[in-house]
Formats: C-alpha cells, structure tokens, sequence
C-alpha cells in the first residue's frame, strides 16, 4: 500500500522473492534510490541502452546478448564501465536480504558516471562491425545488469 505498482511489479517480475514484507521493504528502497540523481540518471540510462540495443537487434536481424570482448576495447570509457558492471555483479546475490539489497542499489550509483561517460563519450555505432558489435553487447550488459536487480523495463518514468 502507498508504493507505485510498477515498482512492486518489477522486484515481482526479477523473481525469487516470495516474502511479500520483504518486496515492500525493496520497493520503498528502490523508490527512494529513484527519486536521487542517480537513480533517475541511472533509470534514464537504461531505457536509452534497452532502446539502442533493441532497436539495432530488429535492424540487424542478431541480438546483442552474448559475451563482451575486453579486448575489443578501443577507449577508457569502455575499459571504466566493463569494471563498473562487474562490481555490480560481484555485489548482488541472487536473493539478497535488505541489507545486501540496500549495498546493491549503493553500488549501482556508482554506474551513473561511467554510463554517462559512455554514452557522452562512444559512437557506439560505428564504422568497425566488430567494435560496434562490442558496444551493442556493452549496452545490453547494462540493461541485464540493472534488470538483476529489479526488471526495470516495468518501471514508468516521471516523479515519484
């Protein structure tokens, strides 16, 4: 009662969490990350990933999903935002209780300055189909990595 039925959705939608207490506690957590900078910034961030990447899956015909190639990687923005999304990785547990759930949303605003960088920095489609193959799975990490932690295709923008 009195959290955003799109947030409730996207902790259900993630899976794995069958003690409804605690999806209220996450979705109050959650919220509270969205309404920082950060959090919106991050939530922006995502939605331009997911669009990028969907939209050059449908044009090409191929998705976008496999394996990243560090050594594909031409710039520092690249470099930076690959450790960043792995430290998130490393920090969310599958089914992570209120304290591991709060450090995770921590460390997820520590992706908005390498988001940032990246998409004010990359020419993701570029002229080397390889190199843009690369960035089109980098942006997709960044997608999946968010979508671990709760699916945030199910979140509507706007004020909280």
């Amino acid at each position: 009662k009195g959290f955003p039925h799109d947030l409730v959705n996207a902790l259900f939608a993630r899976g794995g969490e069958d003690d409804l207490w605690r999806l209220v506690q996450k979705a109050k957590s959650l919220k509270e990350f969205l309404e920082t900078d950060d959090g919106a910034n991050l939530l922006v961030a995502y939605r331009r990933a997911h669009n990028i990447v969907r939209i050059e899956e449908k044009k090409d015909s191929e998705r976008y999903s496999g394996k990243v190639d560090e050594n594909l990687f031409s710039r520092d923005e690249e470099r930076e935002l690959w450790i960043s999304l792995n430290e998130v990785e490393q920090a969310n547990p599958s089914k992570p209780d209120m304290a591991e759930f709060d450090q995770v949303l921590s460390v997820l605003a520590k992706l908005r300055r390498p988001v940032d960088r990246f998409f004010d920095e990359i020419t993701v489609n570029c002229d080397d189909s390889d190199l843009r193959k690369n960035r089109l799975r980098l942006l997709s990490e960044i997608a999946s990595c968010l979508n671990r932690v709760a699916d945030f295709s199910k979140i509507e923008g706007g004020e909280r």
